[in-house]
């Protein structure tokens, strides 16, 4: 199964609970979280700081690359170990697509964790 590097938003709190519950899947360590706030993290994945504003993104070891739904499917199937999450993406791209949409205008407005660049702020710009 691909590792990669998946690179999100530190300064949303939502976004570092949801990173959290990733990371707590992970077990053997395959995906590299990195908030988009660490210098060259958005270079790491071939995207801008806008981008990585705009949505998740992922950079598989295989140089695949991902944004969005298709960039959490992809950093959780590595996780994992399986390509289950990618094939129930597949099935429900439009339908996770919309929602992740919404979730990514909303962010700031769910609960959350202790954004990751306030615990960690040697990590962040």
């Amino acid at each position: 199964m691909s590792t990669g590097v998946l690179v999100f938003d530190g300064r949303c709190g939502f976004c570092t609970r949801s990173i959290g519950w990733l990371r707590s899947l992970d077990r053997h360590r395959r995906v590299e979280l990195l908030p988009l706030q660490q210098p060259g993290a958005p270079a790491r994945v071939g995207a801008t700081v806008e981008e990585c504003l705009a949505a998740v993104r992922w950079q598989g070891a295989d140089s695949s690359r991902a944004a969005a739904a298709e960039a959490i499917n992809a950093a959780l199937a590595a996780a994992l170990g399986t390509r289950a999450p990618l094939v129930v993406y597949r099935l429900t791209q439009h339908a996770q697509e919309w929602l992740y949409q919404w979730v990514a205008n909303n962010r700031y407005r769910f609960p959350g964790a202790i954004p990751w660049c306030e615990r960690r702020p040697a990590d962040c710009q």
